[in-house]
């Protein structure tokens, strides 16, 4: 069965539907290699004026890469092979997204995650309903944000995207808006007829621009005042700005007695050691870096993790075993050297 599905219909729309529903849509090698073969195709192709992007699930729009093939990678050089292709194919795709000459548009409707993240925030039109939980969940299973995230991160406000990293917060349609990760809110009430005004519109004839702004100011709304991030942008940003070390968030956080301040230190505590300071580093570097720097980056630093016996053991606690008790080697801070944290960004 196919796990992902190409359409075009006669009135200029290409459509990408992912469809691996129990996966949660979680993309493979194939996956991410058919949509950018298909997506230069149309590109070409003058028939097509825009691109649709969505899940054939409410669950989910995308919830990342295939974690559970890529822990495949401890078996052997042909599986560790297979999973450094994978990366190189998900990032060369989230780029060309980010660079294509047409709009895409896409709908992150349900789970927004990691690898789903990475192939819908080049999209020129982001739309996020009320059941969007979108996140950037790698220090979760001892990984770190891939797919540009040191790019996109740090077009967050303040310190933002680098608060979103090191705690692998989910947030809200409002929350992802504010990020701007999402440009754009429709009820789930509405989507299906956004979605049917989408395919039935002539895109062949007039101004792409302003059917799209028609189709949108129909349809589209102002998302529900339900974020927190906005709230608390100064606490973010006093206890991560300017801070060089994951000791130095820490010891800025338990300097406030404030709920938020505790509560953030401890997540930050709870992930891998390596994970924290291997992220802090690539958000610190990454920040005026262009998207391909920061992917080539992605790249090695992903070569390394899938070396790295923390990352198979965070992924075995949370999706295999789904003990969530990890028993990494580095289980503190000060067992994590600068030298280590550096060794990351040097090809394996």
């Amino acid at each position: 069965m196919a796990e992902i599905l190409y359409s075009k219909n006669d009135n200029g729309v290409a459509t990408i539907t992912l469809d691996r529903p129990k996966a949660l849509n979680s993309l493979t090698h194939e996956m991410v290699e058919t949509m950018k073969e298909n997506l230069e195709k149309w590109q070409n192709d003058d028939s097509v004026k825009v691109v649709l992007m969505k899940s054939s699930s409410e669950r989910a729009f995308c919830a990342g890469g295939d974690i559970i093939t890529l822990h495949a990678a401890k078996k052997g050089e042909a599986e560790m092979q297979a999973a450094e292709d994978f990366f190189h194919t998900e990032y060369e795709t989230d780029q060309f997204i980010y660079e294509y000459t047409k709009p895409i548009i896409a709908i992150l409707d349900g789970v927004v995650m990691g690898g789903g993240v990475g192939i819908s925030y080049g999209a020129s039109h982001r739309i996020v309903t009320e059941k969007t939980k979108w996140a950037m969940p790698e220090m979760n299973i001892a990984f770190f944000p891939d797919v540009g995230a040191a790019y996109f991160l740090n077009k967050a406000p303040g310190e933002v995207g680098k608060y979103l990293a090191l705690t692998a917060t989910t947030i809200g349609a409002e929350d992802v808006i504010y990020a701007n990760a999402a440009d754009l809110f429709c009820t789930t009430e509405k989507l299906p007829q956004l979605l049917e005004a989408i395919e039935a519109a002539n895109w062949l004839e007039g101004s792409v621009d302003e059917t799209l702004d028609k189709v949108f100011g129909e349809y589209c709304e102002d998302a529900p005042k339900e974020g927190t991030l906005e709230a608390e942008q100064a606490q973010i940003d006093k206890h991560f700005a300017g801070k060089e070390t994951v000791e130095a968030i820490i010891e800025s956080l338990e300097a406030d007695d404030s709920e938020f301040a505790r509560k953030t230190k401890e997540t930050i505590l709870s992930k891998s050691p390596v994970s924290t300071k291997v992220t802090l580093k690539q958000l610190n570097d990454g920040a005026n870096k262009s998207l391909e720097e920061c992917l080539a980056t992605d790249l090695i630093i992903a070569k390394n993790f899938i070396r790295n016996e923390d990352f198979f053991e965070g992924v075995r606690s949370v999706l295999i075993d789904r003990d969530q008790d990890p028993k990494y080697k580095y289980t503190k801070l000060e067992e994590v050297s600068d030298e280590f944290v550096n060794s990351y960004f040097n090809e394996p």
